[in-house]
């Protein structure tokens, strides 16, 4: 029997509008704190480092956003892209699953994260901004951003995390093909960064470090703008643009999802293909599970206390309401820099704390071998982000032939790993190891926020 793989949309189906799930969330997020005065911040508070529409857009309660036609226009670069029928996977399983993925690693930069570079480059754009700074732990965003601002004509600066600066080189010349100044994070060419090395001058980096260098040089400058790859509200927002083409594919395909599952960093990835289809739970329509699988090593979701932190480690972004490991936790360099944050998006948090997702954390070791496993079956070799993902649908592939019980499951298959082999070197060398997150380690951060706590 004939079976179908790809689930093919025309460039006419490219979504027009982005969905915004704040307009149908059952309980509104606590609002963002001003870091000196812990009241509530206003446009005005974030006008020195986003442009007003970002703004806007951060704020809003409008349940769709138009996609501006410059930003559809180079989304046709690369989208709409491919949904798959994993048969040969489900094969090797041995499972009655059906699983679907949603391939985002044809983008120029490899992964989802184009499709919020180029409305946040293009919003910059237009209102006069001439240059972008911004963080990146993996180089996935920071690659991303290079090619949005060189695209619309803007300069990009990036603060990559010292130890993905260091395992993954081919990122970083990546963002230079496309004209980027690179520094691996922290830095002496800022305040914040002379305060980490001075404390360890040996420090490895992390995303918080990183994006206090960047909002600093923001701050610093009046034709300089900040930009971020995951977290904020617009970000998720921009992301949607995969679960509503996935929607378009699942109709396709004659099913709807059970489940719906992707990595978790700080959410833009899962936020991206779970909302669309949670606004179906949301409004009753059709039930479904929206899975989160994070990293064992950086488990804010699973273990993380639910309160106001910050963003980034030194204390100059505004205290979001999160699960958080506290803003100075130091992750374990595993090899998925793009999940090693401390803190969860406020719209995630919310919604996990009104049950309405479900999170996991995995060890790396775990990660691997089903990305492995993935590779060899479905010929595609997943970014180490991804194959939390992988991971997370093996779990939930094999409980349904334990249970003798058929399961729909989709999940983002978010970057691809050809520039990640030195990931997969070190796994077929045995060098990477589990990291086992401890009580100890959670509450000897946690207890230095002096950050109000959330009922």
């Amino acid at each position: 029997m004939d079976r179908q793989k790809k689930f093919l949309l025309s460039e006419r189906d490219i979504p027009r509008q982005w969905y915004n799930i704040q307009a149908h969330m059952p309980n509104a997020m606590h609002p963002p704190l001003h870091p000196g005065t812990l009241e509530p911040i206003g446009p005005a508070d974030l006008a020195p480092l986003f442009p007003m529409e970002l703004i806007k857009q951060e704020v809003s309660k409008e349940p769709w956003i138009d996609i501006p036609d410059e930003v559809r226009d180079a989304y046709k670069i690369w989208r709409p892209t491919p949904l798959y029928r994993a048969h040969a996977f489900e094969k090797l399983l041995d499972t009655p699953a059906h699983i679907y993925y949603k391939y985002e690693g044809n983008s120029p930069s490899g992964s989802h994260k184009p499709n919020t570079a180029i409305p946040q480059a293009y919003y910059n754009k237009q209102e006069g901004v001439k240059k972008i700074s911004t963080e990146t732990g993996a180089g996935q965003w920071g690659s991303a951003l290079s090619f949005a601002c060189q695209y619309f004509g803007l300069e990009c600066e990036v603060f990559m995390v010292k130890i993905s600066y260091n395992q993954k080189p081919y990122r970083k010349l990546l963002m230079n093909v496309w004209d980027a100044t690179v520094h691996a994070s922290p830095t002496d060419r800022t305040q914040a960064g002379r305060s980490i090395l001075a404390q360890d001058p040996n420090s490895p980096g992390s995303l918080g470090i990183a994006i206090s260098e960047a909002v600093e040089v923001a701050a610093m400058s009046q034709d300089t703008k900040y930009s971020l790859g995951s977290v904020l509200n617009h970000v998720l927002m921009h992301q949607s643009i995969i679960g509503l083409e996935a929607e378009l594919q699942m109709e396709m395909a004659g099913e709807f999802p059970d489940v719906v599952i992707a990595p978790f960093g700080g959410g833009s990835n899962f936020a991206g293909i779970a909302f669309p289809f949670l606004r179906h739970k949301l409004n009753g329509s059709k039930n479904v599970r929206c899975l989160a699988i994070e990293p064992a090593s950086c488990p804010k979701l699973t273990k993380g206390q639910f309160r106001y932190d910050f963003g980034d480690t030194v204390g100059m972004t505004p205290l979001i309401p999160m699960y958080t490991l506290g803003h100075n936790f130091l992750p374990a360099p595993i090899h998925a820099g793009g999940l090693r944050y401390h803190g969860a998006g406020a719209i995630v948090s919310q919604l996990l704390k009104d049950q309405l997702i479900e999170a996991v954390a995995v060890q790396q070791l775990e990660c691997f071998k089903r990305g492995v496993e993935f590779a060899k079956a479905e010929g595609i070799v997943p970014a180490p982000e991804a194959t939390h993902a992988i991971a997370g649908v093996v779990r939930e592939a094999l409980k349904a032939k334990e249970e003798g019980r058929q399961t729909t499951i989709l999940f983002n298959l978010c970057g691809h790993g050809y520039f990640d082999m030195s990931a997969y070197q070190d796994y077929f060398a045995g060098k990477l190891v589990d990291h086992h997150f401890t009580d100890d380690e959670l509450y000897a951060n946690l207890k230095e926020l002096n950050t109000p706590e959330i009922a």
